[in-house]
């Protein structure tokens, strides 16, 4: 049965809506795209291809209008960008002026923009290389100095990309086989173009390729077609060795890999270009996942009359000796989220540390030695954080799985309560009641029994969802929220500073937070705002110096921004 309907990613004007199922055999998070909705969904290679083909084969749609589309694309971002790049290096022109002085930065200004704009094109000899030989085409149409360059074999070339070939020579152009051999030729454009494999890559490079990979580093900008040759489209991991995009002009759709792993590193400033396939070729409920932006968030804005126990209690069951930094930054995170009552559960010989240090909107509570006692605590609340800090202890542990059986309530589990569960994975499955694990790579690992680097991080968090019938936060680069309908969140907030002891303690306060508080999708939600206040704390104090103290200051400004 349906337990209880909330809307999703929006406020008034929802975007989505969000089931929740309370029966074990529901399906979960259902996304439901509303109309009008500008939501972006990522698909994988294999149903891009699919897609493409019904296009063509189905709408009568020509490949190669779709190919010339994407090349206008790829050649609307190249010619907006500022010239030089950031791949120019000063000293690679001999500045000098006609009166033997050194140029002002507007003389330096005046050169680059009455020199003419230079470009070389690396092109596979599939599709992919299609877009970048007609974008060279386009290029030297509007009066760029053009290298165009096939990388790979004549015969393998497509039909498309041949077709893509006359038009260039009939312009005026010419697709030249790549000579590994001769550095200097490809080097010091204003722009190199990655045409290379696009979303078609599943495996190393081979040596050529990874050649003229090299050689793209030595102009000003790079600009990848569709996806940075190299990086696996459907999980961002790379294969060998991978372009560094400055931008990546993807088509149609985003693609997972370029939001995810070390694809979300090599891929740059990112572009969805409309390429002209009609959007009811895109199954409704078939992409692999969607990308959680600030348009698609919101908070509601609070009543006028609401009280304390209109905003929920949170049991915050943490610490040990030794840790009792993390109950209290968990703590913080839970008020600054908004929680109406915070109510943290400690050891008893860790009371007195814990008091002290926490603020003083938090309720402190020494663990009763009656299990029974600290069950009753926590059933009075909203929801329950189980786990920062909290050690190994047997106490602990006896605690842990007592909670998960008894709690009807929703229980988001992280770090210690983690690894407790990971030893008794079917007290997870036995559970009636939401709950929420939060891990990191290393924790995921012990809880799935997969093997590290986790190559597909997407399809990882979602198998375990189903299977486990849980909400999994899997933390990282682009954290992913996945639930057990399928359905998957990539988070696009989040900066390298976050990778610091207690960061993801706050995570689970104010994940917390946002459950007592029954706001719509609390965990997704959470994730981005997270993210954001790390992003906002980045701005204040530079990524080597914030800490989760920062982090959590900032919580109510990331909040702000989506009232």
């Amino acid at each position: 049965m349906i337990d209880w309907i909330l809307p999703a990613f929006g406020g008034e004007n929802f975007y989505l809506s969000i089931i929740w199922l309370k029966c074990k055999g529901g399906n979960g998070i259902i996304l439901r795209k509303r109309e009008g909705a500008d939501v972006m969904e990522l698909y994988t290679a294999a149903q891009m291809r699919e897609i493409d083909r019904r296009a063509v084969q189905e709408r009568g749609i020509s490949s190669v209008q779709l190919m010339e589309n994407a090349a206008r694309a790829l050649v609307e971002e190249i010619r907006a960008l500022p010239i030089p790049g950031p791949g120019f290096r000063e000293g690679a022109v001999g500045w000098i002026t006609a009166g033997g002085h050194a140029p002002t930065p507007e003389e330096q200004a005046e050169f680059w923009a009455l020199r003419q704009r230079s470009a070389v094109a690396f092109c596979g000899p599939g599709n992919n290389g299609g877009d970048g030989v007609a974008a060279a085409r386009l290029l030297l149409e509007a009066g760029w100095r053009v290298r165009c360059v096939l990388v790979g074999q004549r015969e393998r070339m497509t039909d498309e990309c041949l077709e893509m070939e006359r038009r260039l020579c009939e312009a005026g152009g010419v697709l030249e086989d790549f000579n590994p051999e001769d550095r200097g030729r490809y080097i010091g454009y204003d722009v190199a173009i990655d045409a290379l494999f696009g979303v078609g890559l599943n495996s190393e490079l081979a040596a050529d390729a990874a050649t003229a990979v090299r050689r793209m580093a030595a102009s000003g900008w790079v600009v990848s077609a569709d996806v940075p040759s190299g990086i696996h489209a459907d999980t961002g991991d790379v294969m060998g060795m991978a372009v560094r995009a400055d931008v990546t002009v993807t088509f149609s759709k985003g693609k997972p890999g370029l939001y995810v792993g070390e694809g979300a590193a090599h891929s740059g400033r990112i572009v969805i270009a409309d390429i002209g396939i009609p959007d009811e070729l895109y199954p409704k409920r078939g992409c692999e996942a969607v990308l959680a932006e600030e348009e698609l968030l919101s908070l509601p804005r609070r009543r006028a009359d609401s009280h304390k126990g209109d905003f929920g209690r949170l049991f915050i069951l943490a610490g040990s000796r030794g840790y009792t930094g993390a109950p209290c930054l968990a703590a913080r995170a839970a008020v600054r989220g908004g929680a109406g009552l915070v109510t943290l559960a400690v050891p008893e010989d860790c009371y007195p540390i814990v008091a002290a240090k926490c603020c003083d909107e938090v309720m402190v509570w020494p663990w009763s030695e009656e299990d029974e006692a600290v069950l009753e605590q926590a059933r009075s609340c909203t929801a329950a954080a189980i786990g920062p800090g909290l050690g190994q202890g047997e106490r602990a542990e006896r605690l842990v799985l007592k909670l998960m059986r008894e709690l009807s309530c929703p229980v988001i589990l992280d770090a210690d309560g983690l690894n407790m569960i990971s030893r008794h994975i079917h007290v997870l499955d036995e559970r009636e009641g939401l709950t929420v694990l939060t891990p990191h790579d290393g924790e995921f690992a012990r809880l799935s029994g997969c093997a590290l680097p986790i190559r597909n991080r997407i399809g990882a968090a979602r198998a375990f969802a189903q299977a486990h019938h849980c909400i999994l936060v899997l933390k990282g680069q682009r954290t992913i929220t996945a639930a057990w309908s399928g359905v998957c969140a990539v988070n696009p907030t989040g900066n390298p500073g976050m990778a610091t002891g207690g960061s993801g303690d706050a995570l689970a306060g104010l994940m917390g937070a946002l459950e007592v508080q029954k706001i719509s999708d609390p965990a997704v939600l959470a994730v981005w705002l997270h993210g954001r206040a790390g992003d906002l704390a980045a701005e204040d104090k530079g990524e080597y110096g914030m800490i989760p103290t920062d982090l959590i200051e900032q919580i109510p400004y990331a909040m702000k921004e989506l009232i």
